[in-house]
C-alpha cells in the first residue's frame, strides 16, 4: 500500500508515469490495467471544481464541486443502442441523478426524463440497475429523447452549461443507398441512429440528384459506418464514389448594404440594412462556429424582432457559397438599419439580409479544400519512392525522423489525393510501410482543382 501510495503521489504531481505491460489481442494484463487506472490516477475528487455559464446569464461563470451536495451537473459523452433502447453515457460531475426525476438538457432548453439508470460495464447482460448515482459515476441512462453527444444535463433549478465538445469538419462524402427499394425507411432510420451517436457522421440529401450522402473524417470512418449498417442492422447497401467535402470563404472584407424594397399599395415591402462582412482565421477563437452574425445597432434603430429576422436572413443565406458548398469562417456585422413603420416586416429584413449576403459572395470567394496530417511509417530503403509519390499528390513534407528501425514521414496532403493510398503505399513498399491520417484543416484549393469543378469536361 505505502508503495502505491507513493507511486499514485508521483504520478498526481506529473514526476513519474507508471508503465504496465500487457497485451490486449492476448488478454494479457488487462485487470492489471484497470486496477493501475484505479492505483494510480486522478479521482473524480482530485479534480477542479468544473467551470461553466448560467445559460440565463452568459457573463455569469458558474463552478461544481464533485461532491452530492453540489446541485446535479452531468455530461453526455457518447451514444449507443441495443435491446434496451438508446443509451446515453453519463459522467456526473456533481449532485445525484435518480430514476423517474427530469432534468434540464441546457443547450436544448428541454427537459429529459430519467426513466432508468445502469452501471456501465464491458458485456451489456453485466450491467447493474440503480436507483440514484453520485458525483464522480459514470452511468448509462435510459428514456432520455432529446439529448447528443456533448450535451450537458442539469437540475432544472440550477442551470449550467459545460463548454461544448469540439468535433472537426467531415472531410469526405459519398453516396448511400439500400440495394431494396423496401429498405428505403429503415435506411433513414439506421442512418439517424448513426448520426446521433457519433457527432463527426452527417447526412444529408443531395438537393440537385436527390441521392443520399454520408459525410465523415475519411474513407476508413465511412466504410466502418457501412460495415455497422450490414453486420448490427442487417441492411444491405450500395456505396457511391468518395466525395471531397469542398467548402467556401470570403476573399477579402467588405461591406454592403442589402435592401428589400417592393411597391405594391399598401401590401409593400421596405427594409434597408448595412452589413459588414470579413473572414477570420480557423484557428481564432471565432471557430467554434463556422458562421458569426452580430449587430451594432442602437437600442432605436429596430426592434429585437426586426434584428432577429436580418440576423436569421444572413444566417440562411449563408448556408452555401456561390459554387453551392457550405461556407465557413465567416463573420457579418449589422452595423446599420432603416425602417419603414408601415411597410417594414420580418420578411422584408430576413430578404433584406439574403440580399447583403449575395452582394458580399459575388466575386468574392475562395474555394477550400479539406487538408490531411499524413504519418508514414516505412523501412528507410523505401524512402524515395514513397517521398516522391507524396509530391506528386501535391504533399508539404513537415518532418522526416527515425523511429527506431524504421523512417516516419509525416506530410499536410489535400484529401483529394488520398483516396487510393493505403493500397498505394503497400504497393511501393512491398507492404512493409503503414500510414495513418486525420483531418487537419482547411486551405485554399489550386486554381486546377476550381477550373475542373467549373467545367469538368475541359481537356
Amino acid at each position: 500500500n505505502l508503495i502505491r501510495e507513493v507511486l499514485r503521489e508521483g504520478t498526481l504531481k506529473r514526476i513519474i508515469q507508471p508503465v504496465l505491460c500487457g497485451s490486449g489481442r492476448e488478454h494479457i494484463g488487462i485487470q492489471t490495467l484497470l486496477d493501475g487506472v484505479s492505483w494510480y490516477l486522478p479521482s473524480p475528487l482530485d479534480r477542479p471544481p468544473v467551470k461553466g455559464i448560467n445559460p440565463k446569464k452568459k457573463d455569469k461563470e458558474e463552478n461544481r464541486n464533485s461532491d452530492t451536495k453540489d446541485p446535479f451537473c452531468g455530461l453526455v459523452f457518447k451514444i449507443t443502442s441495443d435491446a434496451h433502447g438508446e443509451l446515453f453515457f453519463v459522467r456526473i460531475y456533481s449532485g445525484v441523478l435518480k430514476v423517474g426525476s427530469r432534468v434540464l438538457n441546457t443547450g436544448r432548453d428541454v427537459k429529459e426524463f430519467v426513466g432508468k439508470i445502469y452501471h456501465t460495464a464491458a458485456d451489456p447482460a453485466s450491467r447493474t440497475e440503480l436507483t440514484e448515482a453520485f458525483a464522480g459515476d459514470i452511468v448509462a441512462v435510459v428514456g432520455m429523447k432529446e439529448a447528443i453527444t456533448g450535451d450537458t444535463i442539469c437540475d432544472p433549478q440550477n442551470p449550467i452549461l459545460l463548454e461544448k465538445i469540439k468535433f472537426a469538419e467531415a472531410v469526405v462524402s459519398r453516396s448511400i443507398e439500400p440495394e431494396s427499394s423496401a429498405d428505403k425507411q429503415k435506411l433513414i432510420d439506421t442512418l439517424n441512429m448513426l448520426r446521433k451517436e457519433d457527432p463527426t457522421f452527417s447526412v444529408k440529401i443531395d438537393p440537385e440528384t436527390g441521392q443520399t450522402l454520408m459525410s465523415g473524417m475519411g474513407m476508413l470512418h465511412l466504410e466502418i459506418k457501412q460495415h455497422r449498417m450490414e453486420r448490427d442492422f442487417r441492411l444491405k447497401v450500395r456505396a457511391g464514389k468518395p466525395r471531397v467535402s469542398y467548402r467556401e470563404t470570403l476573399k477579402k472584407a467588405l461591406r454592403v448594404e442589402g435592401e428589400c424594397i417592393r411597391q405594391s399599395g399598401s401590401a409593400g415591402l421596405f427594409a434597408k440594412l448595412v452589413v459588414e462582412f470579413s473572414p477570420y482565421p480557423p484557428n481564432s477563437d471565432k471557430s467554434e462556429d463556422n458562421i458569426k452574425v452580430s449587430h451594432k445597432l442602437k437600442h432605436d434603430d429596430l426592434t429585437q424582432l426586426l434584428v432577429n429576422a436580418a440576423e436569421q436572413g444572413i444566417k440562411l443565406a449563408l448556408q452555401s457559397g456561390e459554387l453551392g458548398y457550405p461556407v465557413m469562417n465567416v463573420q457579418a456585422i449589422i452595423t446599420g438599419a432603416k425602417m419603414d413603420e408601415q411597410l417594414s416586416t420580418e420578411v422584408a429584413f430576413q430578404s433584406a439580409g439574403a440580399d447583403a449576403v449575395q452582394k458580399a459572395l459575388k466575386d468574392n470567394m475562395i474555394l477550400l479544400e479539406p487538408v490531411m496530417k499524413l504519418e508514414v511509417t516505412l523501412p528507410e530503403e523505401y524512402l524515395g519512392p514513397i517521398t516522391a509519390d507524396l509530391n506528386a499528390r501535391r504533399a508539404e513534407i513537415r518532418e522526416l525522423h527515425i523511429r527506431g528501425k524504421m523512417r516516419v514521414v509525416e506530410a499536410i496532403v489535400p484529401m483529394a489525393k488520398l483516396f487510393d493510398y493505403a493500397d498505394k503505399v503497400r504497393s511501393l513498399s512491398q507492404g512493409r510501410a503503414s500510414s495513418t491520417m486525420e483531418p487537419y484543416s482547411y486551405s485554399p484549393a489550386p486554381n486546377e482543382v476550381l477550373k475542373n469543378m467549373l467545367n469538368p469536361f475541359a481537356f
